[in-house]
């Protein structure tokens, strides 16, 4: 790995997968992974700035707006760990308008690769319709992967539940609004130089493994490879 903080992001649907890889690249090349609700989570409980404005619209029950999300998108990327060793975005951004400020929040450098995780429609569908959480901690199963004892969360002991959005009407309203505000930013992301479309079927190893590759043609790999 160069000594310039690496910088990438992840596209793809809900239910591409983007948690698990973005969570193996940040263990694979020692970088932050920065999900988007945990980020704001931890700005709330943190009392920042921007997050104290997050907190006022997740009180209300409103969307956080892009403003908001920027700014503290802003106060994670300049903590320490972000800016000297890089990061992986995982949910963001999500629009072009994002794009155009993270692109700005960046500058004069920019988002080293871009991976967009290609998962057909059906498949995330079934993904997610089977998808379960933990109440308490967050911890993800599946009623194929199901938690030891009694959908009791084998982390914590919380119930585990099906969101109210991961209904399969939910869902197909979720990817809707994807394919409506985020493919743009594939073509966005093409036009930069910096896009790697990468097939997000199959085992999670054998997707890092692709997500590896991708990355190796822009000159990323680890410092052990």
């Amino acid at each position: 790995m160069a000594d310039a903080p690496l910088r990438i992001a992840l596209l793809g649907r809900q239910g591409a997968g983007k948690g698990t890889q973005a969570t193996r690249i940040s263990h694979h090349f020692a970088i932050v992974h920065i999900a988007t609700g945990d980020m704001l989570r931890a700005a709330v409980r943190a009392g920042t700035p921007f997050g104290e404005k997050a907190k006022a619209y997740i009180d209300r029950g409103e969307l956080v707006p892009d403003a908001v999300i920027i700014g503290v998108v802003s106060e994670r990327l300049a903590e320490p760990d972000a800016a000297r060793r890089g990061f992986v975005l995982d949910g963001f951004p999500r629009t072009i308008a994002q794009a155009e400020a993270l692109d700005a929040l960046l500058a004069p450098a920019r988002l080293d690769v871009v991976v967009d995780l290609e998962v057909p429609e059906w498949l995330v569908v079934e993904r997610l319709a089977s998808r379960r959480v933990c109440s308490v901690c967050g911890a993800n199963y599946s009623t194929t992967l199901q938690p030891r004892v009694d959908w009791t969360c084998d982390v914590c002991g919380g119930e585990v539940v099906q969101r109210s959005d991961d209904t399969e009407e939910a869902i197909r309203r979720r990817l809707a609004a994807y394919e409506e505000q985020t493919t743009p930013l594939i073509a966005y992301y093409r036009e930069q130089g910096v896009l790697e479309v990468v097939d997000g079927v199959g085992e999670p190893d054998e997707v890092h493994e692709r997500i590896l590759e991708a990355l190796a043609r822009h000159g990323i790999v680890s410092e052990e490879a």
